[in-house]
C-alpha cells in the first residue's frame, strides 16, 4: 500500500524553514505563470475564463496533495482542448462536467489496480502523433481571435474551421492584428532577456495597458464574456443520466488516458531534474481525485502540466508544498484581482496559445519518426495525427491504440517459427550445426519452435509434418517464453492428429509459462507426463529408446 502513499506524507520528514520558504516562493511564481495559461485555456476550450481558474485552484490542490510526485502541478493543458471543445459543442457544460467525473473516477480505479506501470506501454508514434495533431488544432483554434474576425462561433470540424474563417478573412481587424503581434513578439523575445518572470505575463499586461488607455477596437474578456465573477467555486452536481453515461464514457475513458499519459510523463521528467522517484500509481490516483473534485466545483478536466512543473524545480520548489501554495495564490487572485482580467485582450490570449501550440508540437520527432521508423511505426504515427485533425482526439486515440496492437501482434506473429532439424547425412548440413549432426534415425523427427506463440502465431505448429516413416515427434520449446490458448489448441489438434497416424510426440525443454498452461489444460496428462524431459538430449535418447524397442517388438 505504500506505493498509494501521498508523496507529501513522505516528504514531510525533515522539512525545515529553509525549504517551506523556497516552495512558498516557488509556488506564487507558477501561479504567475498559471493565471494566464488557466484563463487561455479555457476559452480556447470553449468554456468560461474563471472555470479555468476553478480548475488550477481545485484540481492543482488535489494532484498536489494526494499525487505521487514531489514537484506537480497540476491544472487545464493545451492537451485537452480539443476533446473539451467537442465535448461542450454536443453536450454542453453539465455533458464536460460528467466527462471529468468519469474520467477522475476512471484514473483513480487505474491507480488503485496499479496500473501507473502499464501507461508506459501507449506507443511513442501515439503521443507523438496526437500531440502534433492537438498543436495544430490548437493553432488554427485562435485564428479567429488572433485576426479580430466578425464571426459567430467557430465550428469544432477542423474543415468546416477553416472554411468559415475563409467565408469571413474580409472582417480581419488591423488594430486586432498588431496588438497580437505585440505580445508575439514580447512572448518570442522575452524569454531571452529573462526567466524570473513569464513572458505572457508581460505580453499581457504591456498590450492590455495599450488597449486599455488608449481605448482601442480590440474584444477583450470583459467584451465578450461580460464581468468576471470573482467568487470562489462553489459545489455543483451536474444533471446526468445512464444514457448520456453511455454516450460519454468514450470520451471520459479519452481524458483519463491523455491524463494518465501527461502527468506520468511530467513526473518523470521532473524525477530527473530533482533526483528522485515518483509513485505512479499515487499520482494516478492524486490526478483521478483533482478531476473528480475539478468537475464537482465547475472546473474542466486537468493533469499534471509539465512547463508549470519545470518552472517549479527551477525557482527551488522541493516539495508539494509549493504547489498548494500555487493553489492559494490563484484563490488570492481570483478573489482579489479577477475583475481586472476583463481587460486582457483576446488577441493576446490567443498569441499565448499559438506560441504554446508551437512549443508542444515536436515536429524534430515527428519527421524523424517519418524517415526513420519502420513502415508499420509510420502508420500509426500519419494516422493518429490525421484522425486527431480531421475528427477528433476520441477516434484517433481508438484507432492508435488498435492499430499499433494489431501491427505489434503480426511483428510477434512473424517472430514464431517452426524449424526442422535436418539429418546428419543432408548435404546442406554445414560444419557449425554439430549439435545437428547427430545421427538420428529417419523415424524420428525433431522441429524447434522459437518465439512466443499465441492467437496470431498458433498456426505455425500446424507447419509440423510428418511422412510414413516417422514414429516419434520431438519438438523442442527451449525458445518458446510463452504460450496463450489458441496455440494450446493447435498443440492439442497436432497431437490429435499424430495419435491417428500412431506417432509419439515428445517435448524437450519446455519453459515455465508455457509448461504451467500445459498444466491447467491437462495436455500433459493427455501426452504423458514421461514425454516432457529438460533437455534435447535426453529427449533423443528417449526417443531413440522407444523407436528401438518398438522394433524389437516388431521383430519378435
Amino acid at each position: 500500500m505504500n506505493e498509494l502513499r501521498p508523496k507529501l506524507f513522505d516528504v514531510m520528514k525533515g522539512y525545515t524553514k529553509e525549504q517551506l520558504i523556497k516552495d512558498i516562493l516557488s509556488g506564487i511564481i507558477v501561479a504567475i505563470i498559471a493565471l494566464p495559461l488557466s484563463i487561455a485555456l479555457a476559452i480556447a476550450s470553449g468554456v468560461g475564463p474563471v472555470q479555468g481558474l476553478y480548475t488550477a485552484i481545485v484540481a492543482g490542490f488535489f494532484i498536489s496533495f494526494f499525487g505521487g510526485s514531489r514537484v506537480q502541478i497540476g491544472g487545464p493543458t493545451a492537451a485537452f482542448v480539443v476533446i473539451i471543445y467537442g465535448i461542450v459543442t454536443t453536450y454542453g457544460t453539465d455533458g464536460l462536467i460528467v466527462a471529468t467525473i468519469m474520467a477522475g473516477i476512471i484514473l483513480c480505479i487505474m491507480g488503485l489496480c496499479h496500473f501507473g506501470s502499464l501507461i508506459k506501454y501507449i506507443p511513442y508514434t501515439i503521443t507523438t502523433g496526437f500531440t502534433c495533431g492537438i498543436a495544430v488544432t490548437l493553432f488554427v483554434g485562435q485564428i479567429k481571435d488572433f485576426l479580430g474576425l466578425d464571426m459567430g462561433a467557430v465550428p469544432s470540424e477542423f474543415i468546416e474551421k477553416l472554411g468559415a474563417y475563409a467565408a469571413n478573412i474580409t472582417t480581419i481587424n488591423p488594430v486586432t492584428v498588431a496588438i497580437g503581434a505585440v505580445a508575439l513578439v514580447i512572448l518570442i523575445l522575452w524569454p531571452k532577456v529573462t526567466d524570473k518572470l513569464p513572458g505572457s505575463l508581460i505580453a499581457i499586461i504591456v498590450t492590455t495597458a495599450i488597449v486599455y488607455f488608449a481605448k482601442l477596437p480590440v474584444n477583450t474578456i470583459g467584451s465578450v464574456y461580460g464581468e468576471l465573477s470573482s467568487e470562489f467555486p462553489s459545489f455543483h452536481m451536474p444533471a446526468f443520466s445512464y444514457k448520456l453515461v453511455q454516450e460519454l464514457i468514450s470520451p471520459a475513458f479519452t481524458i483519463a488516458i491523455l491524463a494518465g499519459i501527461e502527468s506520468l510523463l511530467s513526473a518523470v521528467v521532473s524525477d530527473g531534474m530533482i533526483g528522485d522517484t515518483h509513485k505512479s500509481n499515487a499520482e494516478l490516483i492524486g490526478q483521478g481525485l483533482g478531476n473528480i473534485f475539478s468537475g464537482l466545483f465547475g472546473g474542466i478536466p486537468a493533469t499534471g502540466a509539465i512547463a508549470r512543473t519545470a518552472a517549479n524545480v527551477r525557482n527551488g520548489g522541493r516539495t508539494p508544498i509549493a504547489g498548494i501554495t500555487h493553489c492559494i495564490t490563484l484563490s488570492i487572485i481570483l478573489v482579489v484581482l479577477m475583475p481586472l482580467a476583463s481587460l486582457i485582450p483576446m488577441t493576446t490570449l490567443a498569441a499565448v496559445l499559438l506560441v504554446v501550440a508551437w512549443n508542444m508540437a515536436d515536429w524534430t520527432s515527428f519527421f524523424h519518426l517519418c524517415k526513420t521508423a519502420p513502415k508499420s511505426d509510420v502508420i500509426v504515427l500519419v494516422a493518429t495525427f490525421f484522425l486527431t485533425v480531421f475528427f477528433d482526439l476520441v477516434v484517433a486515440i481508438e484507432v492508435g491504440v488498435v492499430l499499433a496492437a494489431l501491427l505489434f501482434m503480426k511483428r510477434m506473429a512473424e517472430t514464431a517459427d517452426v524449424t526442422a532439424w535436418k539429418y546428419a547425412d543432408e548435404p546442406d548440413v554445414t560444419p557449425g550445426e554439430a549439435e545437428k549432426m547427430r545421427d538420428i534415425p529417419h523415424s524420428i523427427r525433431v522441429f524447434e519452435i522459437s518465439g512466443p506463440l499465441f492467437f496470431a502465431a498458433a498456426d505455425e505448429i500446424l507447419a509440423i509434418t510428418s511422412d510414413k516413416s516417422t514414429k516419434v515427434i520431438v519438438i523442442r520449446m527451449r525458445s518458446v517464453p510463452a504460450i496463450d490458448a489458441s496455440a494450446m489448441r493447435s498443440l492439442r489438434d497436432l497431437a490429435a492428429r499424430a495419435k491417428k497416424k500412431h506417432i509419439t510426440l515428445i517435448f524437450s525443454h519446455v519453459n515455465e509459462q508455457p509448461m504451467s498452461v500445459m498444466k491447467k489444460d491437462h495436455f500433459i496428462e493427455l501426452i504423458g507426463e514421461e514425454h516432457f524431459l529438460p533437455n534435447i538430449v535426453e529427449a533423443l535418447g528417449y526417443a531413440e529408446n522407444m523407436v528401438a524397442d518398438s522394433g524389437h517388438k516388431a521383430a519378435k
